[in-house]
């Protein structure tokens, strides 16, 4: 779209990320070079909840009392929560208070963000929502995507379908470890088609449950900031949606997110992180996720900051307006509580637990004839290859004949969640899988 025709207030944004940090402005999509933060109803409203000290007539809902009117049979049963943290509308962003304890999280939980620059996270809904917003603000039809073959199948849906894209993919495994010889040819071979490149890398990994040993993080690191040495302007991308769930199977994994890594490292390297609570505190069907930018550069931070904050919140109210306050709120409180950490960390062990009964039995010498163990120490899930036989015709016995579900998620691999895995039934599933698979190979 011709610069004339964007909106004043779009075009004011640009020209202040073009003075900022011109590589971060080259990399948005022609519609994240359209978004803007309308001075509309939100913006009056937020400043009439500041000075209007009789009546506030500005946003639509309805009021009782100077709370928002709430009918007692929802209310009922939400005791502890204020009507306003309940039924009134979060601010596009999020709930401040939400926003800065989790930026708080982040820093006390990734050591390589002490003294960067990076955003205050933005509240979406749920992980899924926060990809959104990054494909609407990055991608335009046609853009490269780089991310490892064993890949979340709603990356294809999401940025494919839905924007357009080009997902690129390289081997995700060699040996015992990441293939990061297939990662540097195809980042390399990827940079050298474009002049902008979308890494994304989700990490612990869905499908496989694995997260990199620092020495693998800190390889990714130095191949992503190469790259962008050379000239590549590289949107990197990092899906924490399993963080905190490492169990080091195997040897030692990284504790923090490659964002650490990543933020300020290059002017040419953006670095996003999409995390939430949904998996770290348990709470999938709350929907609270978040976005929070890193930039390359520490000079000009804040404006891009500034800057980025205010187009994403654009895109948010473009979309869905905002996400559930009461989802927020609890999460809010839930951050604020002294008991979490130990809450945690108890549900942590138990899942550590499952997963390395699964690594024992898996891994038995016994099962090596039906299939190949990859490499698994976190997160939710891990995956085997399967010999000889198909994945979709195992994952049909295996739930038809023996009552357990499983994915099958390409020809040869098939995905078992231990998150829902209790211990004592991980050597039967994995019995009853090593037979499908003989029977199979047998017929």
């Amino acid at each position: 779209m011709a610069a004339a025709k964007l909106n004043p207030l779009a075009e004011a944004l640009n020209q202040r990320l073009e003075r900022a940090a011109p590589e971060v402005a080259g990399m948005l999509s022609g519609y994240g070079r359209r978004l803007y933060w309308p001075k509309g109803i939100l913006a009056q409203g937020a400043e009439a909840k500041q000075k209007a000290h009789r009546a506030n007539a500005t946003i639509g809902i309805a009021t009782e009392g100077g709370q928002p009117m709430h009918l007692p049979s929802l209310a009922q049963h939400l005791e502890g929560l204020e009507p306003g943290e309940i039924f009134d509308y979060a601010p596009p962003a999020g709930r401040p208070g939400l926003r800065e304890r989790w930026r708080e999280k982040l820093l006390a939980e990734n050591p390589s963000l002490a003294g960067k620059a990076f955003g205050l996270p933005i509240a979406t809904s749920a992980i899924t929502h926060g990809l959104a917003l990054a494909g609407e603000l990055f991608l335009d039809p046609g853009d490269r995507i780089l991310c490892p073959d064993m890949l979340w199948g709603n990356y294809r849906l999401g940025y494919e379908v839905r924007l357009g894209a080009e997902i690129q993919t390289f081997p995700f495994f060699a040996g015992g470890g990441l293939n990061l010889d297939a990662f540097r040819e195809t980042l390399t071979r990827c940079a050298g088609e474009t002049e902008k490149l979308f890494v994304l890398l989700n990490f612990p990994n869905n499908p496989s449950g694995y997260m990199p040993t620092p020495a693998e993080g800190d390889a990714l690191r130095e191949a992503l900031v190469a790259c962008a040495a050379a000239g590549t302007r590289i949107i990197g991308v990092c899906d924490d949606a399993y963080f905190g769930l490492f169990y080091h199977l195997g040897g030692e994994s990284l504790t923090e997110s490659l964002f650490g890594l990543l933020a300020g490292a290059h002017p040419n390297l953006l670095a996003l992180k999409l995390d939430g609570a949904t998996k770290e505190l348990f709470v999938w069907g709350l929907r609270v996720g978040f976005l929070t930018y890193g930039p390359g550069r520490a000079e000009g931070a804040e404006e891009t900051l500034a800057v980025l904050d205010a187009k994403t919140r654009g895109a948010i109210r473009a979309g869905i307006s905002n996400s559930p306050m009461l989802s927020q709120s609890l999460v809010e409180k839930a951050l604020a509580s002294g008991s979490l950490a130990a809450e945690r960390k108890q549900k942590l062990e138990l899942l550590r637990a499952r997963a390395a009964r699964v690594h024992e039995v898996a891994g038995a010498p016994r099962f090596a004839e039906s299939w190949d163990v990859y490499p698994f120490n976190s997160g939710y899930f891990m995956c085997v290859k399967v010999k000889g036989v198909d994945a979709e015709s195992v994952r049909k016995r295996l739930l038809e004949e023996h009552g357990f579900g499983v994915v099958s998620v390409g020809p040869n691999d098939v995905r078992v969640a231990f998150s829902c895995l209790e211990e004592e039934l991980v050597e039967p599933l994995f019995e009853a899988l090593h037979r499908v698979v003989q029977e199979d190979v047998e017929d």
